[in-house]
């Protein structure tokens, strides 16, 4: 048995822009993470002490910094998807249905 059967006669899809985004996901990964994490160090060590508002732009760079790591995860997982979507396809092993039994469908179900 044969566990990645390709089904015979099927064309593959061309790659497109999956690829190239795929590829400059880690680039942009450092980049945007670079900036926000810039502007936090700036803030953490050239100030003594913390006042509300630089506290609050820190906590500004968070939010920016997680929303933009879910973002690219998030692409990333498409970029994925659609390259296994675009590769060839497989057959499953073939499953048997039962046997019917024709009398049952005569009746209506009480």
């Amino acid at each position: 048995m044969g566990y990645f059967n390709k089904l015979p006669g099927f064309t593959q899809s061309p790659s497109g822009l999956e690829w190239t985004l795929l590829k400059k996901i880690p680039r942009i990964f450092l980049i945007s993470t670079f900036i926000p994490c810039a502007i936090i160090l700036k803030l953490y060590l050239f100030n003594d002490a913390l006042n509300a508002e630089q506290l609050k732009i820190i906590y500004q760079c968070l939010g920016v910094l997680f929303s933009l790591w879910f973002f690219i995860g998030t692409v990333a997982i498409g970029c994925v998807v659609v390259i296994v979507m675009k590769g060839p396809a497989y057959v499953a092993d073939p499953y048997e249905l039962p046997v019917e039994n024709k009398s049952l469908e005569n009746h209506p179900n009480l």
